[in-house]
């Protein structure tokens, strides 16, 4: 397992590893925690099918990260945007000093969690599992809990829940699709990334888009193993020739030669605004971030085509006309529909916020 820390001790970069249970394989994307690699985390929980989010039951901690501002719910926030629907959250440290096991606090962190966890758009009884543990002493994680530990405790260790979660459904049969992460050279060129759709398989001829090299796959490597094929849902690393490592950028993207993936600067999407620093607006000439998969790249909103009421559209009010009228500018909490143009060119823009994007839509 190879972690990337610093001085003071803060996971810096992803960190990657692999486990098995008697019925999946798991990779564990560590993500860093601390709101100075934000970047970091967002590469890493945007490859993930499941979230594990770790609370602290110490006294102080959990209250730190929860507060406005606190990495806690930023995470949440990120992890929704990103596309993780199916969350796990550990309340690590139950067996500190200051906890004891206490089914007191275990049911305070978790009353507070639920109605965040919904206002940041997760349905808690289908897709959020709530579990106690010990990471240090490996408590709940494995096997179950003894009662002589825990005696209020009588569900699932953490394993079984992993078990038990259905992640979505990928098409092998699919257009490839791979972002790419990261890239190294190693007698060759090596990719890394998670395959969206397709299958990956040795001998295969392939494109990098948006540059459209034509390459072939030498090799594919799952965790340490090597294989002849690899299946959506996969973190890979695979080997090809045909292509330079300083000709490609984390973001690109391997690609079926039959049916590429479309290379875009401009394109039109649903925004909503979670909340914009300094009490901004939100208007044509905005500028921010995009994060797409591993892609990071600057951009503008062009134009505001239109506002929706989502309290009209839980109504089931369809039958009003939308408004001919396009809205000059929103603010926070809106849901808008807008053109979003990618800046190419590097420039010194300050950029004052970041937007993040997932397949079912786009959220500031």
């Amino acid at each position: 397992m190879c972690y990337f820390e610093s001085i003071q001790g803060k996971t810096v970069e992803v960190g990657r590893a692999h486990f098995e249970t008697e019925t999946t394989r798991f990779t564990i994307l560590d993500a860093p925690g601390h709101k100075s690699y934000v970047p970091n985390m967002i590469s890493g929980a945007s490859q993930a099918d499941i979230g594990v989010l770790v609370i602290s039951a110490r006294k102080g901690e959990f209250e730190t990260g929860y507060e406005r501002g606190g990495q806690t719910r930023e995470h949440v926030l990120l992890a929704k945007t990103l596309g993780v629907s199916k969350l796990v959250v550990v309340i690590n440290k139950m067996d500190e000093s200051t906890v004891g096991w206490s089914k007191e606090r275990y049911d305070e962190i978790e009353g507070k969690m639920v109605p965040f966890l919904k206002s940041s758009g997760y349905n808690v009884k289908k897709d959020v599992h709530f579990l106690p543990i010990s990471g240090l002493l490996g408590t709940n994680m494995k096997t179950r809990m003894d009662k002589s530990n825990c005696s209020w405790w009588s569900g699932p260790c953490l394993f079984e829940v992993l078990d038990c979660i259905q992640v979505p459904l990928r098409d092998p049969k699919g257009p490839v699709r791979m972002p790419i992460i990261d890239k190294y050279k190693d007698m060759g060129t090596v990719v890394m990334g998670k395959i969206e759709s397709g299958t990956i398989s040795e001998g295969d001829n392939m494109l990098v888009m948006p540059n459209k090299a034509n390459v072939k796959v030498i090799s594919v490597h799952c965790d340490e193993d090597r294989v002849r094929s690899a299946a959506p849902g996969e973190n890979v690393r695979v080997k090809l020739s045909g292509i330079e490592e300083d000709d490609i950028t984390a973001g690109f993207v391997l690609s079926s030669i039959k049916n590429p993936v479309s290379a875009i600067s401009e394109f039109r999407a649903q925004l909503q605004i979670l909340e914009l620093l300094d009490n901004a607006i939100f208007t044509a000439g905005y500028k921010a971030v995009l994060h797409i998969h591993s892609v990071v790249e600057e951009c503008e909103i062009v134009e505001l085509i239109e506002e929706i009421d989502l309290k009209r559209r839980k109504e089931g009010d369809i039958k009003k006309k939308k408004s001919k009228r396009k809205p000059l500018f929103v603010k926070n909490g809106a849901v808008v529909v807008c053109r979003v143009q990618v800046i190419l060119e590097t420039s010194s823009v300050n950029c004052s916020d970041t937007i993040w994007i997932h397949r079912s839509g786009i959220k500031v």
